[in-house]
C-alpha cells in the first residue's frame, strides 16, 4: 500500500506505507528490474547478458537485493545462466549506504557508499573470496534512475588487471 509521495531530484517517488525511514532514500529501487546488458574484461570475451534484479523490503531498515543474469546470443535468445548475487543494502545517515553482497562464484563482499537524489554510488572495501574463486580485489557499482529505467555500471579489479569497466546495463521496470 502507497501512502506518501517523496521528492527525490525533481522526480516524486511513491513509498510504500511500510517502508522503515531509514531506507525511504532508496525507495526509488523498490521492485522487479529487467533488462539487458553488455560485459567486457581483458581476461574474457565481450557478451551480452539478460538480468533481473529485485530490491524488496519488509519493513526493516535494509532493502533486500537480488539479481540474477543469464548469457544471450545475438537474437538475445538465453545461452546459458550466469551470475547470481544476493544482499542486503543498509542506508545510514547522511546519505552513507552499506552493502553486504555474496555471489555463487564465491566471493564475499563489503561495499560502502552514499545515495544522492536518484544516484547510488558504491566501493568495495572489503572482498573475500573461496578458495576455489577467481582472484578479485576491488570493484566500484553506478546505479541511477534515468527515465524512469535503471541504469548501472560495474567497474572490477581481477585477475591482475586494474580497476577497469566491465558490465554497464539498462533495466525496466517490470
Amino acid at each position: 500500500m502507497l501512502r506518501r509521495v517523496a521528492r527525490l531530484t525533481d522526480a516524486m517517488i511513491e513509498l510504500p506505507s511500510d517502508i522503515h525511514p531509514d531506507v525511504a532514500p532508496l525507495a526509488w529501487l523498490l521492485g522487479r528490474w529487467q533488462g539487458n546488458g553488455h560485459g567486457s574484461y581483458p581476461t574474457i570475451e565481450e557478451f551480452e547478458f539478460g538480468q533481473e534484479v529485485v530490491f524488496a523490503h519488509d519493513g526493516r531498515p535494509f532493502l533486500h537485493y537480488f539479481s540474477r543474469s543469464w548469457l544471450v546470443d545475438a537474437d538475445a535468445a538465453k545461452i546459458r545462466d550466469a551470475a547470481l548475487e544476493t544482499g542486503f543494502l543498509r542506508a545510514r545517515a547522511e546519505g552513507e549506504v552499506e552493502l553486504v553482497l555474496v555471489h555463487n562464484t564465491g566471493f564475499a563482499e563489503i561495499w560502502y557508499g552514499s545515495v544522492q537524489g536518484l544516484k547510488l554510488e558504491l566501493a568495495t572495501d572489503v572482498v573475500a573470496r573461496t578458495n576455489s574463486a577467481k582472484e578479485h580485489t576491488a570493484a566500484h557499482r553506478l546505479y541511477g534512475l534515468v527515465e524512469g529505467d535503471l541504469l548501472y555500471a560495474h567497474d572490477m579489479a581481477a585477475m591482475g588487471q586494474p580497476l577497469q569497466s566491465h558490465t554497464w546495463a539498462r533495466l525496466q521496470r517490470a
